[in-house]
């Protein structure tokens, strides 16, 4: 069947004529494991002594396999440097991904994005294997093992859907998960492993703000007694949802405006668990003032969540909680029949659809962010026939621009400026090694955004300014066409993005092409670039009017070009005729 599927595409693409404009892939910077001697590009790390390490202190602890995620406790897409422990051992820097060590082999688990990042960043100590799921990463881990042996894992690193699907693929298998909550990783990364974030937290001016922290305590407070369980606490775990509940900001992790925290929010109580030193008297004043005990925020430290949770849950309470972002560490702590689990918390259900306020706030701070960037496109015009540009001057010059704007407060992530056969990577950044001279005789892709006050953009632009192949114009035509088709798309009230996704990649499909990334994600008011759970994926909640997303269909073709056109679009109510 896959035989038939790749000849068919091939039939699809010489009868819109330009299967002869398809080059060759000519990259040449990617690692050659099976060369004598092997080759490892200057971008990948030596990671040998760092992996000789790890395995020592695997073995003192009686394990024979360590899964390593990419994550951080709070599970969110974007960590902060000393979280990054896939990134300093093996030296991929993508933001997907799983690794394995045994005793005797590595690897690396990541999606289509990233792969050819990784072919770039690693040695040979590990192999890259194409896929990321649980169902894969345990076969390649059984096979290496005996009967009675330990995989360990670290419980804060650990999502209880992941926790609950390799449990579930190890029974019967002779082989147990360990625990260990004392991550290995960091034991060898030791004194070289960056320090806590110690940025200022601080509250947001009214004005941009489109309810006060008490307002949403109420809110929230009620869907919890309107709830058929009748929870009497909310467990906030995601970085967005303190920082959403209190309107609060910070910058523990890069390009996000969050920072590092807890919240148990009770009936009669509010507990907000953060580094303490970091908590200035006007931020505890605006938390404590003109409140009766059960809207003052008692502030603890960071460290204490687990402790006050197990207290916690001793008496007669159910604790809601959302187990996409909840970690292994705090579930387990929480007796089953004290539990109240969904995908998602009401914090973050209730922050997924914009208020008018926001919305318009959102929208005002689209209309600068325009100014920058067509500021950036015609700076390019100029200068790129002048052979004077590069993607790292892109980069740096499309945020100079952006900061003039009012109330910016900075980039909403690293720009994706790539040119030529970089922009075939749907996620590449350049650096020092990889910067490219931007030529107009190849495709430009920059996908950028800004960090405001009143908002959080992305947009994507593709450009040539020379004379594109058939072969790039048609791909940047069905590109376009995806783009237009999905923002004008009319839908029922909830219906859920995957059902509607693929009208963006139909075109597309028309002549055997697709992409392997999502379709668009969520966007917030001052806070992720990547907001869940709104967005075109199976887990994610059905579009309903107030929701704002990006649409942001690609094609990318090995070696040579990337096209991707990005807009932000909000869930409007639609006028039909009956």
């Amino acid at each position: 069947m896959k035989g038939f599927i790749r000849t068919l595409t091939l039939i699809l693409i010489t009868q819109h004529g330009f299967a002869e404009d398809v080059p060759k892939p000519r990259d040449t910077t990617i690692r050659n494991c099976t060369a004598s001697p092997p080759y490892i590009p200057p971008t990948a790390k030596d990671s040998t002594e760092d992996l000789k390490n790890l395995r020592q202190h695997m073995t003192a602890n009686n394990i024979s396999a360590y899964i390593i995620p990419a994550t951080d406790p709070h599970l969110g897409e974007y960590t902060a440097d000393r979280e990054k422990r896939i990134k300093w051992l093996t030296g991929f820097t993508g933001s997907s991904g799983t690794a394995v060590v045994t005793l005797t082999r590595g690897a690396v688990f990541t999606d289509s994005r990233y792969w050819t990042q990784a072919e770039r960043q690693m040695d040979c100590n590990w192999e890259l294997q194409k896929i990321l799921s649980a169902y894969e990463i345990v076969p390649w881990i059984l096979q290496e093992l005996q009967d009675g042996d330990a995989i360990g894992f670290d419980p804060f690193l650990f999502s209880i859907d992941d926790w609950q699907s390799f449990n579930n693929l190890l029974q019967d298998s002779g082989k147990v998960l360990s625990s260990i909550p004392d991550n290995l990783v960091d034991a060898v990364w030791g004194g070289q492993r960056p320090t806590l974030p110690d940025n200022r937290i601080y509250d947001i001016p009214n004005e941009f703000v489109g309810s006060t922290w008490q307002e949403k305590v109420i809110d929230i407070r009620k869907q919890m007694e309107q709830h058929s369980q009748k929870p009497t606490a909310v467990l906030l775990s995601a970085l967005e949802e303190s920082a959403w509940l209190f309107n609060l900001r910070g910058q523990d992790v890069p390009n996000n405006p969050f920072f590092y925290s807890y919240s148990l929010l009770t009936n009669d109580s509010i507990r907000f668990f953060v580094n303490v030193s970091r908590i200035t008297d006007s931020v505890h004043t605006y938390l404590n003032t003109n409140c009766p005990a059960s809207t003052c925020v008692q502030i603890l430290d960071y460290e204490k969540v687990r402790e006050t949770v197990t207290d916690y849950v001793k008496g007669e309470v159910k604790v809601w909680i959302g187990s996409k972002y909840t970690n292994y560490g705090l579930y387990e702590v929480i007796p089953k029949g004290k539990l109240v689990s969904e995908n998602y918390s009401p914090v973050m259900m209730t922050k997924s659809v914009k208020t008018e306020k926001e919305q318009e706030l959102l929208k005002q701070c689209h209309i600068r962010d325009a100014v920058a960037v067509v500021e950036y496109l015609v700076w390019l015009e100029k200068n790129v026939p002048k052979d004077v540009v590069t993607e790292l001057s892109g980069a740096d010059y499309v945020d100079q621009l952006r900061a003039k704007q009012a109330h910016f407060r900075g980039p909403s992530f690293s720009t994706i400026s790539a040119g030529g056969l970089n922009a075939a990577l749907p996620h590449y950044r350049p650096d020092n090694q990889t910067d490219r001279r931007l030529s107009v005789t190849e495709m430009y892709l920059i996908d950028s955004g800004g960090q405001y006050y009143d908002g959080t953009t992305d947009i994507t632009r593709t450009l040539h300014w020379g004379t594109p192949t058939h072969f790039e114009k048609e791909a940047y035509t069905r590109v376009l066409m995806g783009n237009i088709e999905l923002s004008r798309l009319v839908f029922p009230p909830r219906t859920s993005g995957r059902v509607i996704e693929s009208i963006a990649r139909t075109a597309l499909w028309e002549v055997g092409l697709n992409f392997g990334h999502g379709t668009g994600h969520g966007i917030g008011n001052f806070f992720a670039v990547h907001e869940w759970p709104v967005g075109f994926q199976s887990n994610n909640i059905g579009f309903t009017k107030g929701m704002f997303t990006s649409i942001e269909p690609g094609y990318y073709h090995d070696g040579y070009f990337g096209i991707r056109i990005e807009d932000i679009a909000v869930v409007v109510e639609a006028d039909t005729e009956v």
